[in-house]
């Protein structure tokens, strides 16, 4: 028997955002799921608006799989992930091992497909900058859904997500939030 899928049904059961007071929980599988949205709408915007070459649908299928380590780690928070550089690289050997332990889960002929999927082995560095950029856009409307609730716990994880993703110079990443975000802080009577 394999268990590799059922570890990833745990993925709703994993919260984020431990070290916050949260008004609406998020857990993993929301984050992987708007992580994987975001990362297609800015391949598509790359490939559209400013020449890109990416293949669209395998870098929204690795991001569905970027956090899959945190189905046994748990989300550690960002000021204890980066605290320091010893810990940073504790915590890379500490995913490495957990990918490994689910790519054991899975049946011989599919571990390789897993592999290159969960370690992003096949994509390109553009690629790879594309997920992380909408990774941290999930985090920033997550910032900016807390703030709309009244929660002032998120002011300066707000600040510094969106200081990370100007810092990020991708001119997808520029037009979505030129575009795009400000839909976001609208309530559903403003949408319409």
């Amino acid at each position: 028997m394999h268990d590799f899928f059922a570890y990833m049904d745990r993925t709703k059961l994993i919260r984020r955002w431990g070290l916050m007071r949260n008004t609406e929980t998020e857990n993993l599988s929301e984050h992987l799921y708007q992580t994987a949205i975001l990362a297609h709408a800015l391949a598509v915007i790359d490939n559209e608006l400013f020449g890109g070459e990416i293949d669209t649908g395998r870098v929204a299928l690795a991001s569905l799989y970027h956090d899959a380590p945190e189905i046994i780690t748990g989300d550690l928070p960002t000021p204890i992930k980066y605290y320091n550089e010893e810990i940073r690289a504790s915590y890379s050997k500490i995913e490495e091992e957990t990918t490994q332990m689910l790519l054991s889960k899975l049946p011989d002929f599919m571990r390789d497909s897993y592999r290159d999927i969960i370690t992003c082995a096949l994509l390109s560095e553009h690629e790879k900058r594309i997920i992380k950029a909408a990774d941290t856009l999930s985090a920033y409307i997550k910032c900016l859904r807390e703030r709309m609730a009244g929660n002032r716990d998120f002011r300066e994880a707000e600040r510094s997500t969106e200081a990370k993703l100007r810092a990020m110079e991708l001119p997808a990443l520029k037009y979505f939030m030129d575009e795009f975000l400000g839909a976001f802080d609208l309530t559903i009577d403003d949408i319409k």
